[in-house]
Parts: structure tokens; sequence; C-alpha cells
């Protein structure tokens, strides 16, 4: 059998082993924490599928693909599967990029993301924020790399994992699809990358239609844009313009308006969570969707402007907040993840939990030196992506003036989304940021030369 029949099998047996190789370096901070990272959202993703309880506030995608791997046993392997995800999609990339991957280049991008960028204090927490970077990774892959029909339909459906698996992703999709549109003036990269978007908009429609009886991407998801008009002004002036006479729930507590956007949600004190006598409201949020719609319609149609400006305020603060910490704390993690954990796990399961340097307090003391890097390394991505991008238009390097576009892309649509959906916080956007250094690293890397083979 001639040798070019074994070429194939030995890329992908060659692709895998680089994939596994690369999946540790990016999850290394569970080996400092000693178990994986939660957040306090994590109990909404462990519940949906143990109790079972479909979260009001999340989407129904995370948490089957959590069940997936872990079988309420251990928590390690959904973690050890989200790196491997991101490794291979790194593989991927530079194949795209300089026409062959090598898996030396491969572990050098891998150590450098481990080391240099929050990348691995992302993959290694178990949330959507996982998938926040690698949802621009596939849309690249889909609309500009070279893929096989297996590795299309497997960045494709990791694609409809991603924007399924938060609202907020959503937006950052459609605007790369756009970009997509600019780059190319060509409808079949865009229908390549935007099939499997449009599929996880079905997806999320049909799964709210069967839990809360509306066939909408997002039924509760009015509450969180209320939250931040009210807290910019625009809504509070609104309500204090429109009642009593509007007969709105809120009109009781016009005076406690505008306030800070997470109190406005979840404080039991909030107007949202108390009846117009005191009393509690359960499930305000959830309940008020509805007069939520009705309220942003009429402040957006009454202060365009001021909502305009206030959301370019938001996302410019979100841009600059960076920084990984926020996740890292042990704050209501014991009446959160420890408490599913404590009741759908194994007790050892639990054990290892509580003896994990982010339940005893000590991960963001251990975490410190380790992240020093990252904003330095951001900043001399942002300066170098914008003259990398100029070159590769210079030289018709069409894929490395794609990546380095839609990284640029996915950060400035990303803020935008954080910023006007909530309250501006450091892991909105750290969780994405690492991308940028990850584009410019694939885009300085040399082509791979071309082998002139004897006739």
């Amino acid at each position: 059998m001639p040798a070019e029949s074994y070429r194939p099998f030995a890329r992908k047996l060659l692709g895998f082993l680089a994939s596994v190789l690369g999946a540790p370096l990016l999850v290394w901070p569970a080996w400092l924490n000693g178990y994986p990272l939660v957040f306090i959202d994590t109990v909404s993703y462990l519940l949906h599928t143990t109790v079972p309880e479909v979260p009001w506030d999340k989407t129904q995608a995370y948490g089957p693909f959590l069940h997936a791997f872990h079988w309420q046993r251990s928590l390690w392997a959904p973690m050890l599967v989200q790196g491997l995800i991101a490794s291979h999609l790194i593989w991927l990339m530079q194949a795209a990029v300089r026409g062959r991957a090598g898996i030396g280049w491969h572990l050098v991008v891998c150590a450098g993301l481990a080391v240099l960028t929050s990348a691995p204090w992302f993959l290694a927490t178990l949330m959507p924020d996982a998938l926040t970077g690698l949802l621009p990774l596939c849309i690249f892959l889909l609309a500009f790399g070279a893929l096989t029909m297996g590795q299309a339909l497997w960045v494709a459906g990791l694609t409809v994992l991603a924007v399924a698996s938060h609202l907020s992703h959503l937006p950052v999709a459609l605007a790369l699809l756009g970009l997509v549109l600019l780059l190319t003036w060509r409808l079949a990269p865009v229908l390549r990358a935007g099939l499997p978007v449009a599929l996880a908009v079905l997806l999320l429609c049909l799964a709210n239609l069967q839990a809360f009886d509306r066939f909408t991407p997002s039924p509760h998801g009015a509450a969180f844009l209320l939250a931040r008009l009210q807290a910019d002004g625009p809504a509070a002036a609104l309500l204090r313009d429109r009642c009593p006479e509007a007969g709105w729930h809120l009109c009781a507590f016009t005076d406690q308006l505008p306030m800070d956007s997470d109190e406005f949600l979840w404080d039991e004190t909030s107007p949202l969570n108390r009846e117009a006598n005191g009393t509690l409201r359960r499930m305000g949020a959830m309940r008020g969707a509805a007069e939520a719609r009705v309220i942003i319609g009429e402040t957006i149609a009454a202060y365009p402007l001021r909502v305009i400006l206030a959301g370019i305020g938001n996302a410019l603060a979100q841009s600059a907040k960076l920084m990984v910490g926020d996740t890292l704390v042990a704050d209501h993690l014991a009446l959160s993840a420890r408490r599913a954990i404590a009741e759908f796990f194994p007790a050892e399961e639990l054990a290892h939990f509580d003896a994990g340097a982010q339940m005893q307090g000590e991960l963001p003391r251990l975490a410190e030196p380790w992240l020093r890097p990252h904003v330095p390394v951001v900043l001399v991505a942002l300066l170098a992506a914008p003259w990398m991008a100029w070159r590769a238009a210079k030289a018709r390097d069409g894929p490395r003036l794609a990546l380095l576009s839609l990284a640029l892309g996915a950060l400035l649509v990303n803020a935008a989304a954080a910023g006007a959906l909530s309250k501006p916080h450091h892991r909105y956007q750290a969780r994405i940021v690492w991308l940028l250094p990850l584009a410019v690293a694939l885009a300085a890397l040399p082509r791979r030369p071309e082998v002139v083979r004897p006739q």
C-alpha cells in the first residue's frame, strides 16, 4: 500500500495526540485549586438535570452538556472535556492559518495561553463562560477553515452548543456573521457558519415553548434589560412620568429607582421582589418579565438618545474590565454549588470539593501571581493586531485577516452585549479577551513551507 494512503490517518492521529496533550495545559488551574472551578451560577446548571429544575433565567443547553459527562459522579470529566474541545479547536485553527498544523507549535500556543492569558481560568470553570471564547473560533473555522466533512459537522455541533449555552453569545454570533459577509462578500461562508446559529436559536425557542409556553429564545430576558435601563436612568424616568396612571407593579416603587441592577434583580428588598404592601414577591423578576417588555419598549420610544448613550457607556466600561478574580472567590458557594454536589454526588466528591483551595478561600491568593501577565499581554496584542491585520490584507492573506478581524469584533460585541444586558463585571470580558492574544499568536506563526515532490 502506498505511503500516501496512510497520511490521512496519520494526520488524524497527530491531531488527536496534540489535542490530548494540549488539553491539560488549558485547564491547569483546576490542579492548582484541587478541583474544577465553580461559580455561584453553576448550581443552576447542575440542578437542571439532577432535580430536574429548568432554570428560568438561563438557557437549557449547558446543564445537559455537563450531565453528559459527569453522570452525578464527578465534575472532573466535563471540565477536562472543555479543555479537550478548546485544544482541538486551536489545532484546527493552526491548520487553517498555516496550511497544516504542527504539534510543536500547538503545544507552544497552548502553553502560552495557559501562562499568559485568562483562557485556562475559564476553561477550568464549569460555566458557559468556558464556551464564550470558543464561539468565534467555531465561526471562523466554518467560514474560512478547510475542514473535512467530519470536522465541519463537529465544529457546527460545537457552534450550536456555544450559542445555545448563554444568551449573550447570540449577539456575538450574529455580529460575527455580519463581519464574515463584509470580509468575503459571499453568501456561502455566511451560510456555513450561520446555519448552526439558526439551529441553536430554533432549539432555544422549542425548549422555551416546552418549559414556559413561549416560542422565543429568551422568555424572561426583558427583566435583565429593564434592570440595566432603570440603573442607567431612562426606565426610572419613564416610570416617574407614567405612574401611577400606567398601573404597573413598579409604579409603587418609583421613589426607590434608579438602583443597582444586581440589587434590582436579586435582592429580596428590590421592587421586583416585593409587593406594594411590602410582602415578599417570589420569583419577582420572572413574574415581571411581561411588564418589563412593555416598559422597555416605551422607554426606548421615549428616550432613544439616552438609551443609546447609556449603552455606549456600559460597553466602554465593560471593555475595560478584563481581570480574572470575581470568579475565584468562595462567596455563596456553600449555598449554591456545594448544595448540589452534597445532594446529588458521592460523598467523596463533596470531600474533594470542600478541600479545594476555592472553597477554602485560598484560591485568590494562589492565583494572584499567575494573573499578573494577563492585562499587559492583552495590551500588547491590542497594539499588534491592527498592524498584523494590515499586513495580512496587504499580502492578501484572507485567513489571517479574518482571524484578527473576528477576534477584535468579538471583543467589541461581547462588551456591548454584556454591558447592555447586565452590570459590567470583570468576568464578562475576561472570559473572551484571551481570544486576541491567541489570534495574534496564530497569525504570527510561519506559514508551512510547500513541499515539492519529485515527478
